[in-house]
């Protein structure tokens, strides 16, 4: 329990600043949400606020921010319709409303309790690239409207069909503010990461828009006060409704497990972190629940709202925290004056946050990386964008086994002496490198890569550089790796790199013809790994470490 009341202050000032900035970025999305649900707008900032506290108190990811999402609220304002078709009327649904909310916190518990969590981990890179790359482009296409000066739609083709009505009446002055925003927060960024560029922007573009009077959409009205305990309304469910309320309730529950594991994994990438699956969803689930006893839509990870406090500075679980904190502070006296943001203004910081969230690297790769990755990739953006987020991952995932499955079936056909899949051996194997050992006496490290690497390997590739020895040296031994895809070359470009940047020097030797030029077309190795630190054979390794010691001690 010391774990749950212990918080890491080393940086309060980034974790203030990034949970302020998510909580102003959150309180119109709580309020859209909420009325999307068909709950009410109140409904979305007591969820916002709730979850957003609990998840980030008690979850498993430092900086992930949690809340209401898009994809939750949509099943939710479904089962929401369906409740009210089965009970008569929607007044009479709201007891089995939430309780299908609170119901669904408890089975992200449970789901947490039996570690589903972990399994998250197997997600291959080319379709977390993928969504993420395409809930950037939702982000940016969802603001085209509100930049223009008027709604938008909630469908992405509807906003692709519809673009020419915003385009007939534009708002030049909802316009400025949205591009000024955007170069505030992206120009701030490049001179300083102490301040948060999307907080400048905000502040100075809102003043800006009131003092010269400027007639631009804005938040306008925000509830406010304590939201109250609604348990007294879950008590008297009709019987006939049990089925539906748990059959929602685990599409739910699984729904924002799905959602908030990934966007752990986008908080991963960004702060070079691993989160707590199982504590992650347990903390959500609990986030629901209290959610829902106060009346609140359900939710999950947030990956915009999390995105937007990592680039502001939040690192740890306080930053959550501030955000649910504000947004408790709104409701209790701020309104007035966050009801005066330009809609405009979070227009523009919604544009930096979806290019920044965005997968560059992923892209970039697309044309060095096996052709079956570079599908995979572009299949989930296409249908994270136009079709459905938990079909696009699912949809990836399957496609990525089924080519695995016909990867290793080959490679079987063809090597079938390769020994079991992932063994990683770091003890002396043979003479040569027991003479490496003796010579170097404590200054090196040998590691035996063994079988392809590929997506469901990466973990364990994760595990092997949390326990590298640190020393002068390490040998990378690749004789026995065939393949490698683009979860398995990003694991091991990102061990590479730390250990570099940590000061150790690394050699590779034995590289197969695949792995060999997807490291060159990267500029790893050679690149990031010097020419002459790459060995065709292990016997080539002691002289070139023996002259690179020599030197050193010089």
């Amino acid at each position: 329990m010391k774990r749950l009341y212990t918080f890491d202050t080393s940086n309060l000032q980034g974790d203030l600043f990034g949970g302020v900035t998510a909580g102003v970025v959150a309180l119109p999305l709580a309020l859209a949400f909420g009325v999307q649900s068909g709950l009410g707008a109140a409904a979305g900032i007591y969820g916002a606020m709730v979850l957003g506290f609990f998840a980030a108190w008690l979850g498993g990811t430092s900086s992930q921010v949690s809340g209401p999402t898009g994809p939750m609220t949509v099943v939710s304002a479904g089962l929401a319709a369906n409740l009210a078709v089965l009970a008569g009327g929607p007044a009479e649904a709201l007891g089995a409303i939430l309780l299908t909310f609170l119901l669904s916190g408890v089975l992200q518990i449970v789901l947490g309790a039996v570690r589903v969590g972990k399994y998250i981990r197997l997600v291959p890179y080319p379709v977390v690239s993928g969504f993420m790359t395409g809930i950037g482009i939702i982000i940016i296409l969802l603001q085209i409207f509100p930049m223009l000066g008027h709604p938008s739609p909630s469908a992405i083709i509807e906003i692709v069909l519809r673009i020419g009505e915003p385009l007939q009446a534009i708002n030049w002055l909802a316009v400025l503010l949205a591009l000024s925003t955007l170069a505030i927060t992206l120009g701030v960024g490049r001179i300083t990461k102490r301040v948060p560029g999307t907080l400048v922007a905000l502040i100075t573009m809102t003043a800006l828009s009131l003092i010269l009077a400027w007639d631009v959409p804005r938040i306008g009205t925000i509830p406010s006060g304590l939201p109250q305990l609604q348990i007294s309304t879950m008590l008297h469910i009709d019987p006939h409704m049990w089925g539906a309320i748990f059959s929602a309730a685990v599409a739910l529950a699984v729904l924002g497990a799905l959602d908030s594991l990934l966007t752990s994994l986008v908080a991963d990438s960004m702060t070079r972190t691993r989160h707590d699956s199982e504590r992650e969803l347990i903390g959500q689930g609990i986030g629901n629940v209290m959610s829902a006893i106060v009346g609140g839509v359900p939710g999950a990870g947030a990956t915009m709202r999390t995105v937007i406090n990592v680039q502001s500075g939040g690192r740890t679980r306080i930053s959550g925290m501030v955000h649910g904190v504000f947004l408790l502070v709104v409701l209790l006296g701020l309104g007035q004056l966050a009801r005066q943001i330009p809609l405009a203004v979070l227009a523009g910081i919604l544009i930096s946050v979806g290019l920044g969230i965005m997968d560059k690297k992923g892209i970039r790769q697309l044309r060095f990386a096996p052709r079956g990755d570079a599908v995979v990739l572009v299949l989930v953006l296409i249908f994270t964008v136009f079709f459905d987020l938990i079909q696009a991952v699912a949809l990836g995932v399957a496609l990525a086994s089924l080519l695995f499955m016909k990867r290793m079936g080959d490679e079987s056909a063809e090597r079938s002496h390769i020994g079991p899949l992932g063994e990683m051996i770091s003890e002396p194997r043979d003479p040569d490198e027991r003479e490496v050992y003796r010579e170097l006496q404590g200054s090196v490290h040998i590691q035996h890569l063994h079988g392809p690497l590929h997506f469901g390997f990466t973990s364990a590739l994760q595990d092997m550089a949390a326990s590298l020895p640190k020393t002068p040296f390490l040998v990378l031994r690749f004789e026995e790796v065939p393949f490698m895809d683009q979860s398995g070359y990003n694991a091991i470009a990102e061990i590479i790199r730390d250990v570099t940047d940590g000061g150790t020097e690394v050699f590779v030797t034995g590289l197969q013809t695949q792995p060999a030029q997807f490291l060159s077309d990267m500029r790893i190795a050679p690149g990031y790994i010097p020419a002459d630190h790459i060995c065709v054979t292990f016997r080539d390794i002691l002289p070139v470490i023996g002259k690179r010691k020599q030197l050193n001690q010089k």
